[in-house]
C-alpha cells in the first residue's frame, strides 16, 4: 500500500494557499515577528510561499529554488527568538488554514518548519553567501527526502 504525499493528505494547492496566508497573518499580528513582515514584501508572497511549500510537501514543481528562499532571508541579522515564534505562528497557522489534526502530519509540518529555521539562521550573519543552485527540498512522512 502506497502512502499519500502529505501535500496530497493535506488536500493539495488549496490547503497550502489557506496555510501561507494564515501563516502571514498570524506573523503579522505578532509583536516581534511584524517587523520583518510588515515591510516591503513581494506582491505575490503568500501565493510563492504556497507554491513553494505545496512542492516541499509533495506537490508539483513550484519553479522556486532553496537557494533563492535562503538568500531572500539571509543576512537578515535575526536575533533572539524569531525562530521559535516564527515555528509557532506556522504551526498555529495549520490550525487556522483547517488542515488535518492528525499527529503523524502535524509533527511533521512542524519538523519541517524546524528544520526550514535552521536553515535560514545557518545564512543569519552580514557576511554570508547562499551556495546557488540548492533544490527545493522534499519532505515526507519520515523526514527530509534526499
Amino acid at each position: 500500500m502506497t502512502r499519500t504525499t502529505m501535500y496530497e493528505f493535506a488536500g493539495g494547492l488549496p490547503a497550502f494557499e489557506a496555510l501561507a496566508a494564515a501563516h502571514h497573518e498570524r506573523c503579522l499580528a505578532d509583536p516581534v515577528l511584524n517587523h520583518p513582515f510588515s515591510r516591503r514584501l513581494h506582491p505575490e508572497h503568500v501565493t510563492r510561499l504556497a507554491a513553494y511549500l505545496a512542492e516541499v510537501f509533495g506537490g508539483p514543481a513550484s519553479g522556486l529554488d532553496h537557494s533563492g528562499m535562503l538568500d531572500l532571508h539571509a543576512r537578515n541579522g535575526m536575533e533572539g527568538d524569531l525562530g521559535a515564534r516564527f515555528v509557532a505562528c506556522f504551526v498555529r497557522a495549520a490550525d487556522d488554514a483547517g488542515l488535518p489534526a492528525d499527529p503523524a502530519f502535524r509533527d511533521g509540518l512542524r519538523a519541517y518548519m524546524e528544520w526550514a529555521v535552521g536553515e535560514v539562521l545557518a545564512y543569519n550573519s552580514p557576511d554570508a553567501v547562499v551556495p546557488p543552485g540548492q533544490r527545493t527540498p522534499h519532505w515526507g512522512w519520515d523526514g527530509l527526502e534526499r
